[in-house]
């Protein structure tokens, strides 16, 4: 089942990461999801990072209308409503991190890429390109998950599950056949 925006490419925006020790979470919420409890936080102006949690409770009346527009855009895509994420995001990395970071926001809905392929798209090596993926602070909605091994094998994922969570998030898009 296709969501019914599924654009080209993620309209999300990478906004230059606050400088260490200035970026401070303002609030979190949390949401169950098919992969698991996942814990948003923010600051006043952007989503900082994602988190896996074992508990997805969290407090009902969130007030942010950036988490709450988060929680929501979340919920859409894992419910087939929503192929590209349109949030402000600030993740903390180096500048190779973020560019690859921003590579992979590139990558749309139902497509893969390699370590190899992102790596000649960054100026980097594959094996950096690897790091970086693993240094993603805010899995799915920074989609590092379609990025794939070369020969397209499925290797790596830091989300709680490993290789299984990739391995449904790429089928749940249409990526990957079961």
């Amino acid at each position: 089942m296709a969501p019914s925006n599924t654009p080209r490419a993620a309209p999300t925006v990478l906004l230059p990461a606050a400088p260490a020790g200035t970026g401070v979470a303002t609030a979190r919420v949390r949401l169950d999801s098919p992969v698991g409890g996942l814990e948003i936080e923010a600051t006043d102006e952007a989503i900082v990072a994602v988190y896996w949690v074992d508990d997805p409770r969290g407090p009902p009346d969130v007030t942010d209308p950036l988490l709450t527009e988060a929680r929501d855009q979340l919920a859409a895509y894992f419910a087939y409503r929503l192929a590209a994420f349109d949030l402000p995001l600030a993740p903390a990395g180096s500048p190779f991190e973020r560019d690859v970071w921003r590579q992979m926001c590139d990558i749309p809905f139902g497509e893969t890429m390699t370590y190899g392929e992102m790596a000649t798209a960054v100026g980097g090596m594959a094996r950096a390109v690897g790091s970086a993926c693993g240094a993603n602070p805010i899995p799915v909605i920074i989609p590092c998950h379609r990025v794939l091994g070369a020969g397209n094998r499925m290797v790596g994922y830091s989300g709680r599950g490993r290789i299984e969570t990739k391995r449904w998030l790429l089928v749940h898009e249409g990526a990957l056949l079961v």
